[in-house]
């Protein structure tokens, strides 16, 4: 009978030990999907502008004419908007 106590208490440090790997690697997960979400908001807000403006000014030097860049929208598929914090506000 000794046995039994020992073994329920390796039991649950197992259980302890893979829940802790397991939320560790679910919080790396998601963190890392939103630093992707910001990433690629950041490109489409901050540097697609001065990329359209660029290859506008070389079409013009070849004589090229462009229609307008299209406007940048994102699209909410989890049907709630997300709330984006700059950084100078955090």
């Amino acid at each position: 009978m000794p046995h039994i106590p020992i073994g329920l208490f390796l039991a649950a440090a197992s259980f302890l030990v893979q829940s802790a790997i397991f939320l560790r690697w679910l919080h790396r997960r998601m963190r890392d999907d939103e630093i992707a979400r910001t990433f690629v908001r950041d490109v489409a807000t901050n540097h697609l502008p001065h990329i359209y403006s660029a290859l506008r000014q070389i079409a013009e030097q070849q004589g090229i004419h462009l229609e307008e860049p299209p406007l940048v929208q994102f699209l909410e598929v989890n049907g709630r908007p997300r709330r984006w914090r700059h950084s100078a506000t955090r």
